[in-house]
Formats: C-alpha cells, structure tokens, sequence
C-alpha cells in the first residue's frame, strides 16, 4: 500500500497537464491515480488519445490508465490543474465546493482576494487565507493558484530586494519563449527572424502579480506590495526561459555590490527548505557579463532555479539586472 498522496491532473492531455504528468510521476509525495480530459480523450488508454508532445513517450503506467470525464467525482481530492482558462473559470470552483483541494496552473483566480497566488520559496505564509476562502465561499475544498510564468521569472528578485530595501518602481523588459504560447503555439512565420512585441494580456499580469506576491498576508486578507511596475512583454524565438530585464527604483540606497551579496547570500523560507524537488541553491547568481541566457540557465536547479546576473546602477533608476527561469516548469508545472 503506497503512503504517497493520491493525485489527478485535469486537463492532462494538453501541454501543461503532460508536463505535470512529468514532474509527478516519480515524485516521493504524490501518485497519479487520476487523468482527465476533452469528450475526445474521455473514456480512452492516454496513451492512445493524447498528442504526446515531449520527448519520448509517455510513462508506461500513464499510458496505461483511462483519461476521465473533467466532472467532480474523482477519487483523489488533491487535483492538479492544467486546464484552459475558460474552462478553469468555470469549473475549479465546482471542484473546490465538491471538497477537492484545486493547484490551478490557470489565471482567472489568481487575483481573488481569498486564493493564494502561490510560489513557495516567495510567499509560502499566504496559505493562511485558505480557511477564509473557505468560509467565504461556503465550500469545504480550495483553490490555489500559481503565478504567470513570466511573472514568477522575474518575482523572486523583486521580493529579495522589497524586503531588504523596499520597492517603489520596477520596469520590467520580458523576452518570453515560444513555448509559453502553448501548442500548436505562435506560428512559425511569424516567430522566424522576428519579435513580437504583444502577448495578450501579459503586461497587466506583470503589473499586478508581483504586488500580490510580494505583498502581506494579515487577518485574512492581503495587502498588496506598495510598488509600481510597468511591464512590456515580448515572444522571441527561443524554445524555453523566460528572460526578464529589470531595473528598480529603492526606497533605501543600495549599492550593486551590496544587491549582488545580497542576492548570493539569500536563503528560502525554513518552511520550504525540505521539500523534496527544491533545488540548491533556489536562486543563482552569474557574474560573467553575458549571462544569464535562455539555453544555458534555463535548466538550472533541473529547471526549478532561478538565474540572475548583470547587476549594474542604473543611470535612471537605482539597479538593474536579468533574470531568468524555466517558463514550463518553475512557471507552470513543477513551480
């Protein structure tokens, strides 16, 4: 008999719902017992009815099991999910009050004043909302949702340096790969030899998640971080990693010698220091001039890391530096 968790992943067909699958499958706390999917793939091997778009084949005792309904009568009461964000809207909260426990990868929660907007190594205490949420809403499971992934490739930084200086301002310059668009994705004539300076939505996202995240959690409610951030997003031609330029104005002075130790020296939170796919160290610092960069720090950490380096003064603000993380796995699946 497995002491593991039992888990189910919704959605588990699509492009997250397999990198979940991939992150889950061996993983030491949970086990897999339920897959669920479209009327097409529903009642099905999943290894018959998904379109496997990563490398290999799917895992042998995946393949094997049959993709459900996306209905609330799963056995597993911790649900992982993948699903597309209309159908998030509509359906986590249905799950939720059938008493599931709801790890959304989706967005249209993620600002609700009683879900967490969660990243552990940033913000593990804001769990504290959930009996709230709770209450609020009458259901006796939740809804916890992660960050945008070009969000989460540029909030740890910003969250190290609010609480050591204090953020006023944060312009944020994102290079964001292709593969954050999902799949069949952005169309190949139009990602070659170029940069699309648009991506639906993703400059209000970076303009808001940050504030949540990095913001405190007092009697259950938030108060949102008090800085600005102005954010222009950008798709390039780059397969995974998500880039972000960042330069920041402080209430308190600090020097890029003192931002840089600073940086080196950062611990997690104790609370998240013994979870088992936490990398070592959580954030990495590069002190060549033309680093980080997406294929060579992407997979840093086995993609749970995050990268930064060029921290310099900025002749406008205080500080700027590069950041970078794993747009699929610490922005989706495995964050």
């Amino acid at each position: 008999m497995s002491n593991k968790i039992p888990v189910g992943i919704l959605a588990a067909t699509g492009s997250v719902g397999q990198r979940f699958i991939m992150h889950l499958v061996d993983h030491p706390w949970f086990e897999i017992t339920a897959l669920t999917g479209s009327d097409r793939t529903a009642g099905r091997p999943y290894g018959e009815g998904v379109n496997w778009l990563l490398d290999g084949d799917p895992p042998e005792k995946i393949a094997s099991m049959i993709v459900q309904p996306t209905e609330p009568n799963l056995e597993p009461k911790v649900l992982f999910s993948a699903l597309p964000t209309a159908d998030a809207r509509e359906l986590e909260p249905k799950f939720a009050a059938a008493g599931y426990a709801v790890l959304t990868n989706a967005s249209p929660y993620r600002m609700d004043p009683y879900v967490p907007l969660l990243i552990p190594e940033v913000n593990p205490d804001h769990t504290g909302i959930i009996p709230y949420q709770q209450e609020a809403y009458g259901w006796p499971g939740y809804i916890v949702a992660n960050a945008n992934c070009s969000t989460t490739s540029i909030v740890l930084p910003l969250k190290i340096l609010h609480e050591a200086y204090g953020l006023e301002t944060a312009v944020v310059v994102t290079m964001q790969a292709i593969s954050g668009a999902g799949y069949p994705g952005v169309p190949s004539l139009d990602i070659m030899d170029n940069i699309i300076p648009y991506i639906g939505g993703e400059d209000g996202k970076l303009e808001t998640e940050p504030r949540k995240l990095c913001g405190q959690y007092v009697d259950g409610k938030f108060e949102l971080a008090d800085f600005k951030v102005s954010a222009q997003a950008n798709r390039v031609p780059v397969i995974d990693g998500h880039l972000g330029s960042v330069s920041v104005k402080l209430r308190q002075s600090a020097s890029p010698e003192e931002v840089i130790a600073l940086f080196q020296n950062w611990q997690p939170p104790a609370i998240c220091r013994e979870l088992p796919t936490m990398p070592d160290p959580v954030l990495i610092y590069r002190p060549e001039q033309d680093r980080p960069q997406p294929r060579k720090d992407r997979d840093a950490g086995n993609g749970l890391a995050w990268t930064v380096g060029k921290v310099r003064e900025c002749p406008v603000n205080d500080i700027r530096f590069l950041a970078i993380a794993h747009n699929t796995l610490r922005g989706a699946a495995s964050g």
